[in-house]
């Protein structure tokens, strides 16, 4: 079993997944012209916002994984904030 190529078969099926994440992420929260409760909209913006979350986490693994098979650099771009305070406590 040759661990490259088994990776490379989950990246292409990660690609596919955030296209379908992106098709659920277009369309529109509700499709009715009738008067649609509170909660309806939230829980559809919440499953929209999930998706695109989802499909920005699914490409940045995406990328991490390809860096891993190329030999480049991972960079890591979750840089921790670091304001006035934070510095002066140590």
């Amino acid at each position: 079993m040759n661990i490259k190529k088994k990776k490379e078969s989950i990246i292409q099926a990660g690609y596919k997944a955030v296209d379908e994440l992106v098709k659920v992420a277009k369309e529109p929260i509700v499709e009715t012209d009738d008067d649609v409760s509170a909660d309806r909209l939230k829980n559809a913006a919440a499953t929209k916002k999930l998706a695109i979350f989802d499909a920005l986490e699914i490409l940045n693994r995406i990328e991490q994984e390809q860096a891993i098979l190329e030999n480049k650099p991972i960079q890591d771009e979750t840089k921790a904030f670091s304001g006035f305070a934070e510095k002066r406590s140590r």
